[in-house]
């Protein structure tokens, strides 16, 4: 049987939203009246087709219940958790990379007075939470020891852990139990939790919140020409079968985060319709989780205006994502990026 998927689009946003929501043309994201959208994109393995929210009720009878169940899902509010508050878009995560060899800012921050500056500044600037991580998984990087890694965060995490909300980047368990016991209030595992095989059942026992990424291949192969059938729809189908996988497991809870994972295991092209067709995986009914800042697709796009900063490219995809719902992104210039979303928000509001 053809599985069909659904993606809401033609957002609306601020008081429009909220009298369009009234004039029952637009249904909320999230629960969120202030973000809503009039339209769904209908989507097969080879068909797309874009729709009112009106002519649902015109679709063959199965098509129909199965896009007002997708409907329920993306309307749902979201808990909120980690410090995470879903009825904001977007919420800010930032980034305090304590390796030496980092894709961008390796060593500027692995000595332990830097990096405690840089955790604070990041969280002065407006960072919802702050993402450690000790070990660098930058195409061709290679897995260090577990003493290494947490040789390098344990004294930050300890400094400032019962200050401010801090994520784990990591994907081992045995580093994920030490941070959780001091304080770690989310999980983020660029593996997808594949990694380490204890980690499931440390994170079932916690009942911790975790981010779920898709990654394909490891950080020493991933970008060695990656394949997909459709890239976006295979990793839709990733998530919704990790899922089932991880509530197989005895994971009952919904403190859950999904995160595409651009850049890991992907080219320009499949990095580009990811982000173009991100508000696909609202359908999935967890907060959507992306890592733009300083990626290579902006090298790939901006070609000779390429900086080291690629601030420009990372403030520019970002607001486009935020614009299609996406509840959290992973930065490392918050300022500038909050600054920028303040002016841009200002110049929408109506």
């Amino acid at each position: 049987m053809k599985k069909y998927y659904t993606r809401v689009c033609n957002f609306a946003y601020g008081k429009s939203s909220i009298k369009l929501i009234r004039e029952k043309k637009n249904l909320p994201l999230n629960g969120n009246k202030e973000f809503s959208f009039s339209q769904i994109e209908i989507i097969t393995r080879d068909s797309k087709k874009i729709i009112d929210l009106k002519n649902i009720k015109k679709l063959p009878k199965l098509l129909k219940e199965k896009i007002d169940k997708d409907l329920k899902i993306i309307t749902k509010k979201n808990n909120n958790f980690s410090n995470l508050n879903f009825n904001k878009i977007p919420n800010i995560m930032g980034v305090l990379n304590l390796t030496p060899d980092s894709f961008s800012d390796g060593g500027k921050f692995n000595k332990k007075k830097a990096g405690l500056k840089h955790a604070f500044d990041l969280f002065k600037f407006g960072a919802d939470i702050i993402d450690v991580g000790g070990e660098s998984t930058r195409p061709g990087s290679k897995s260090i020891s577990e003493e290494k890694e947490w040789s390098r965060i344990e004294k930050i995490i300890r400094e400032i852990g019962k200050k401010i909300p801090l994520s784990l980047d990591t994907r081992k368990a045995g580093i994920m139990h030490k941070g959780i016991k001091i304080g770690i209030k989310l999980i983020n595992d660029v593996s997808g939790l594949s990694y380490d095989s204890k980690t499931v059942d440390l994170l079932k026992k916690n009942k911790s919140p975790f981010v779920i990424q898709h990654s394909q291949g490891n950080p020493e192969n991933m970008q060695n020409n990656p394949k997909y059938k459709n890239e976006l729809l295979d990793i839709y189908d990733f998530f919704e079968e990790k899922i089932k996988f991880l509530r197989s497991k005895g994971i009952k809870h919904n403190n859950i985060i999904i995160d595409p994972g651009i850049g890991f295991g992907k080219n320009l092209k499949h990095n580009m319709n990811l982000i173009r067709s991100i508000s696909i995986f609202h359908t999935l009914g967890f907060p959507i989780l992306l890592g733009l800042s300083k990626k290579k697709f902006i090298k790939d796009l901006s070609g000779k205006n390429d900086t080291k900063e690629r601030l420009g490219g990372t403030i520019a995809s970002s607001i486009y994502s935020m614009m299609q719902g996406v509840q959290i992104l992973r930065i490392h210039d918050v300022n500038e990026l909050i600054q920028s979303i303040k002016v841009f928000k200002q110049l929408i509001k109506n």
